[in-house]
């Protein structure tokens, strides 16, 4: 019983100082979490209203740092099937892009923004006649190299000189940006840009090419931007180009897509909000495969992109800004030249072709070597 008294004499006595040390502790936890909040705002200060790359960088890294399983060529086996004539044809991809971070990059795809950690500003100094600028992930080096050893390689047809080089963004890590740098050493066809390479920044991917070749190469007279899963007939192409009829300024040809309806379901993969494309079409734009255009087009359509607000369907982008600067859409002389689709192989379709796509890079080297045996 004295036992018992002497407890409840110390916890009346300690009362008032437990009480003390729970407002504390309280008051500790409050004043952690203000200064987490504030050196977590501080990190958004003005930077963030100025868009900087850092804070960027940060937030995409958070959300969209797939680089490793997003490309914009994500074209699976099953996709090979040829589509009807009026199908609807987009780029495959595995992630989508959330609605409540789509307006928050929409400012950021000027290539003002951004600058290149690799780049070849000389190789340009040997007037090429048509340049081939492929998006590419920077994993995918298989896909560099089956290109490298088949139309990549081509570096003159029907006697005019062709420059075919690759662009990446951001690796993810150091060794993976080490070996980047390994290759560019090494083929020094390589370019690369500060923006995060996510399928959600394809538009910020083309712009950086626009500039590239209004700024390295103003001097070429035609241009192709090309996916890196591609099957380039270049006899062709070099045929259309060099075509009396085939302008050389204001021009741009490929697969044409006419009257697309801008998707609004917010669970597709090509959601677009009406804040940054209100109207319920695109204008008139190319596929984003491979479409070839001249080369004045480049500076023009980087120039278009200041008043043009970006959305992320990097095709149905360079429309909208040709829309904006007057410039229409050309159909190619023979449209089943850019084919989305061929199916199953037919070595007389390759030869008639000007490109397609493939299944994989391994598929690229037989069909090349096939095509090429006895041309």
């Amino acid at each position: 019983m004295a036992t018992k008294n002497i407890w409840q004499s110390l916890a009346q006595d300690c009362g008032p100082f437990m009480r003390h040390i729970k407002k504390t502790f309280i008051l500790l936890l409050t004043l952690a979490f203000v200064l987490s909040a504030v050196a977590y705002v501080s990190d958004f200060s003005f930077e963030t209203v100025a868009f900087s790359q850092t804070w960027l960088t940060k937030i995409m890294n958070r959300t969209y740092y797939k680089i490793n399983n997003i490309t914009s060529a994500d074209h699976t086996q099953k996709d090979l099937l040829t589509p009807l004539p009026d199908q609807q044809i987009q780029p495959r991809v595995t992630t989508v892009a959330q609605t409540t971070d789509i307006l928050i990059y929409h400012h950021v795809a000027h290539p003002s923004n951004y600058h290149f950690i690799l780049d070849e500003p000389d190789k340009c100094k040997q007037d090429p006649f048509l340049v081939l600028m492929v998006p590419v992930a920077p994993h995918q080096q298989e896909a560099r190299n089956a290109i490298r050893s088949t139309w990549g390689n081509e570096s003159s047809v029907q006697g005019k000189a062709v420059l075919t080089l690759f662009l990446v963004g951001l690796t993810g890590g150091a060794e993976a940006q080490q070996q980047l740098e390994e290759e560019s050493r090494q083929h020094r066809d390589l370019l690369q840009s500060n923006f995060v390479d996510s399928y959600f920044n394809l538009t910020i991917k083309t712009m950086v090419i626009m500039d590239w070749l209004a700024t390295r190469c103003p001097q070429a007279t035609f241009s192709m931007k090309v996916d890196s899963d591609m099957y380039i007939n270049l006899e062709n192409l070099m045929s259309l180009l060099l075509s009396p009829n085939t302008p050389r300024q204001n021009y741009i040809t490929g697969y044409l897509m006419w009257d697309r309806p801008v998707i609004r379901d917010k669970n597709s993969k090509w959601y677009v909000a009406e804040e940054l494309y209100p109207e319920s079409k695109y204008p008139t734009y190319l596929l984003g495969m491979g479409y070839v255009f001249s080369n004045d087009l480049s500076e023009k359509i980087v120039e278009a992109s200041k008043e043009v607000k970006s959305f992320n369907i990097e095709d149905a982008y360079v429309g909208a800004c040709l829309k904006q600067l007057g410039v229409a859409p050309s159909s190619p002389p023979d449209p089943s030249q850019f084919r989305a689709y061929l199916g199953q192989y037919n070595r007389e379709d390759f030869l008639r072709v000007i490109t397609t796509i493939l299944g994989s890079p391994q598929q690229l080297i037989d069909i090349w070597k096939d095509v090429k045996k006895s041309a």
